[in-house]
């Protein structure tokens, strides 16, 4: 529908409506989340991360620790953004993802001395740390502004954060095309810009809720997929052609005129908006005023007095209620969830498996280049899973919330299958063969991405909601802890241990300041096969809170927690 513009003066309303309205904030938010993905790219420059920097496997994994940690450590962003606006979380969010990947840039291409370990571990956190004041500042936004579609607008965030590792990696490789230190720089500056940006519009909006809500984030569904298929198709047939830097940059213009493509789904709506205004004006009635006989309002007696006792009794502490468990569903406190069986059960189970994909993922450099990949090729790989963990979280989140409503189908169930479908990816790159690493980018990017709105889910049905921020991070907190066992411990132990073996076998010796090197399919079997069995043992551990909690999912269990994804 074409707006009815009376003149300059409308135009410059309309435009101002449209700036300040609701649907332009979730747009902005898309943006921003788009590019706040920059975590999940590491696997590109990670190799010239530890060449430039003479880093052994372990070093580098080490750094990889401290990216997850940042990312997904977000209590200050939370306590900042109870006591300040949104701009001010985006601010600090913006300053902190320049400086820390800036200094790297700085770092890894000689541009300031080498720097020791622990300052390169502080920068990555830094930097990686402003993914959550993203995630805090846009995406809790929305979710106020939109209380009642609140599951939607979790799934549509998380969706393209997921799917911005792909987007980056495209607009990289139509800047710097296999200069992946460009691509640090590149993080470093389009999330602070895009953020500083939209600082203005992220704010909370008390609105009342339309009638077309729900449709409205269904066509901002369909685009974001149309998107991602578009990234995809890319992605095969730069491939099977293989594609040059200025082949890359054509396709550039499609990927940002589809990201925009919601845009066009804001101008709609306020354009209705706009147009049913002006004729609510124009076919307005003359107002009848009618004078009505004052009521009669009936004494009441005055309301008893009931005496307070004067020492009234105290409440119980909460340190002597957290072994007090409420039932299923009902809110618990922050201790009392910390200290169940069920929360201890979800967190090794989310160690275990989270822990095991993102250690994939944050190796797919290092993986690619033993098995003889080039560095196209190592992109590749990333851009897969940052598709399928988008296609992850938003068919985990809709699905199990379909298969819960209508047939009761538990949702710990669902993770369960994911954490064994898992086991398939890790396994093709413990056994590799030609192409298999791509067959494994696809299963572990979409069970990685699977398993948060699933884990966050869980959480808010079993322990309520009253306390939810505080349990959704710390259901965050196993990611870092999986990753520094996984990914630290074993990954970057065994393959430095292999890569030693191999230099000993051609009688030679590492020199201080040069990368550690292995080559062959062996470089990772063994701690993949590791891997494996860890997610078993995690797969099991999850089966034992479906058998907890199958009476609790028979139930509605919506009736005191209220829907959340």
């Amino acid at each position: 529908m074409v707006p009815e513009i009376g003149g300059a003066g409308d135009l410059g309303r309309l435009a101002w409506q449209i700036y300040r309205s609701r649907w332009f904030m979730v747009f902005a938010s898309f943006l921003i989340m788009a590019a706040a993905g920059g975590t999940y790219i590491f696997g590109i420059y990670s190799t010239d991360l530890k060449r430039s920097l003479g880093y052994d496997q372990t070093t580098l994994n080490l750094l990889s620790f401290f990216k997850d940690l940042g990312a997904n450590v977000g209590v200050l962003s939370g306590l900042i953004n109870e006591v300040t606006p949104p701009w001010v979380v985006l601010c600090i969010g913006a300053g902190m993802n320049f400086a820390g990947y800036f200094m790297i840039w700085l770092a890894i291409t000689g541009k300031i001395a080498k720097p020791e370990v622990w300052q390169m571990c502080l920068y990555i956190c830094i930097g990686a740390n402003s993914q959550a004041f993203a995630n805090t500042g846009a995406l809790v936004t929305c979710v106020k502004n939109f209380p009642e579609s609140r599951g939607m607008v979790l799934g549509l965030l998380k969706g393209f954060v997921g799917l911005s590792g792909a987007i980056i990696t495209q607009i990289y490789l139509s800047i710097y095309g296999d200069d992946s230190r460009g691509l640090v720089l590149l993080i470093a500056f389009l999330p602070a810009i895009i953020s500083m940006l939209f600082v203005h519009t992220i704010r909370i909006i008390k609105v009342i809720r339309v009638k077309n809500e729900i449709k409205v984030f269904y066509r901002f569904l369909y685009m974001s997929l149309g998107l991602a298929g578009f990234l995809m198709v890319m992605i095969i047939v730069q491939k099977v052609v293989g594609f040059n830097q200025t082949q890359d940059s054509r396709s550039l213009p499609v990927v940002i005129l589809l990201l925009f493509s919601p845009l066009a789904v804001v101008l709609k709506e306020e354009f209705d908006t706009w147009n049913a205004k002006k004729k609510a004006l124009n076919n307005s009635c003359p107002v009848k005023i009618s004078v009505e006989k004052p009521a009669v309002i009936e004494s009441q007696p005055p309301p008893m007095l009931v005496p307070v006792p004067s020492n009234p009794e105290k409440q119980p502490s909460c340190w002597y209620t957290m072994f007090n468990h409420p039932k299923r569903g009902d809110d618990y406190t922050i201790l009392q969830a910390l200290v169940s069986v069920d929360m201890l059960i979800l967190f090794l189970a989310t160690i275990c498996g989270v822990g095991g994909t993102l250690t994939a993922i944050d190796n797919l450099g290092q993986i690619g280049s033993s098995l003889g990949y080039s560095k196209r090729g190592i992109s590749t790989f990333v851009s897969l899973v940052s598709i399928w963990n988008y296609l992850g979280r938003v068919v985990a989140g809709f699905t199990s919330e379909i298969l819960l409503t209508r047939y009761q189908f538990p949702r710990p169930l669902m993770l369960t299958f994911t954490l064994l479908v898992s086991c398939i990816g890790h396994l093709l790159i413990a056994f590799a063969f030609p192409g298999s690493v791509y067959i494994a980018s696809v299963i572990i990017g979409f069970c990685f991405g699977a398993q948060w709105p699933l884990l966050f889910a869980i959480i808010s049905e079993i322990f309520g909601l009253k306390y939810y921020s505080t349990l959704y991070n710390f259901g965050s907190v196993a990611s870092p802890i999986g990753s520094y066992i996984l990914n630290v411990r074993v990954a970057g132990h065994l393959y430095d241990k292999e890569a030693t073996k191999q230099m000993s076998a051609l009688g030679l010796t590492r020199k201080h300041g040069e990368d550690l090197t292995c080559h062959g399919v062996h470089c990772f079997r063994l701690a993949f096969i590791i891997i494996t069995a860890v997610t078993v043992f995690g797969t099991l551990i999850s089966f034992i809170l479906v058998w907890r909690t199958r009476e609790f999912y028979k139930t509605d269990i919506y009736k005191s927690t209220g829907k959340l994804l």
